[in-house]
């Protein structure tokens, strides 16, 4: 490593670069010095500081806050990865310390929470009760967003729309249905291309939800468009919906059967070939994974 190198390793201070992630964070120097317990004098001064022993601009500072340069990016970039690698560094750590087994952050899409982690965590944890398991759950993208910038060890997500560099393992297979109430004429069909209803009114999920995604795509592929009467956050309520008239919904199969109160709704398979999805894992690198993620990544990856 030549000298100046070196010079540099010694000189940064994670601190510092603590402040300087919470000022892109918050956009304001003001916000961040409040989240980070430092007067905004002493915040500003380390970002001085740090700036001038990079020889780089950071900040754009105006009026309304502060947002990172191209070499701030750049910088806000590698200074996640370095909090990554030593959150990951305390979690293996921890591991030899007397009591102490660990814990794994988990961010997962809502159909994969819904259908299939309950039990397979729960067979986990009973496996190895001193392990915590940190579950949140959220849209595909955010779950692969999160896995990007360190929030989270792993995720298990629908990945049709790409993971950039991760890496994959598969994990589970679902199918999409449409759901109509049983008095619906579709009802009486053992499948429906999707194109056939798209004249119905649609109660649909978060327009940034893998599921409406898949639809929107396939319903612009078609020239057409869908007719959204109303968006909800979960499966439960798109089921309260369609069983009081408000349209007809698409949604895993498997979620639909572990609904409870759907006696009057019926799941008619959808012949579009994007209805069977992938959900897998996904990680920056799994071998290098703290010892508990990679147990319950091995014990995932095995699960029929």
């Amino acid at each position: 490593m030549p000298t100046t190198d070196r010079t540099l390793t010694r000189r940064m201070d994670l601190t510092s670069l603590q402040m300087f992630v919470a000022v892109c964070e918050t956009g304001s120097i003001g916000k961040a010095a409040e989240r980070e317990f430092i007067a905004p004098s002493a915040l500003s001064k380390r970002l001085s500081d740090l700036e001038a022993s990079l020889g780089s601009q950071l900040l754009q500072r105006h009026a309304r806050g502060a947002h990172p340069t191209p070499a701030g990016q750049s910088l806000l970039h590698h200074a996640r990865s370095v909090f990554f690698s030593l959150d990951r560094m305390q979690t293996e750590l921890s591991e030899y310390a007397d009591g102490a087994r660990g814990q794994v952050r988990v961010h997962a899409s809502i159909s994969a929470t819904v259908q299939f982690l309950p039990e397979d965590l729960g067979a986990f944890i009973r496996a190895h009760k001193g392990i915590k398991i940190d579950l949140e759950e959220h849209l595909s993208a955010e779950v692969i967003r999160a896995v990007q910038e360190g929030a989270a060890d792993f995720g298990v997500c629908n990945t049709a729309d790409g993971v950039g560099e991760l890496q994959t393992l598969p994990y589970r297979q679902d199918q999409l249905v449409l759901i109509v109430p049983r008095t619906h004429a579709i009802a009486r069909q053992a499948s429906v291309a999707f194109a056939d209803t798209l004249a119905l009114d649609h109660v649909g999920l978060h327009s940034n939800s893998s599921i409406y995604v898949a639809m929107r795509q396939a319903a612009a592929a078609l020239g057409l468009s869908i007719k959204l009467r109303i968006q909800v956050a979960g499966l439960d309520a798109m089921c309260r919906m369609i069983h009081n008239g408000l349209g007809v919904g698409v949604m895993p199969l498997r979620a639909f059967t572990l609904m409870h109160g759907a006696d009057n709704l019926a799941a008619v398979a959808l012949t579009d070939s994007w209805a069977q999805r992938r959900i897998e894992l996904v990680a920056r690198d799994f071998s290098t994974l703290p010892r508990t993620a990679r147990l319950l990544v091995d014990h995932l990856k095995l699960t029929p």
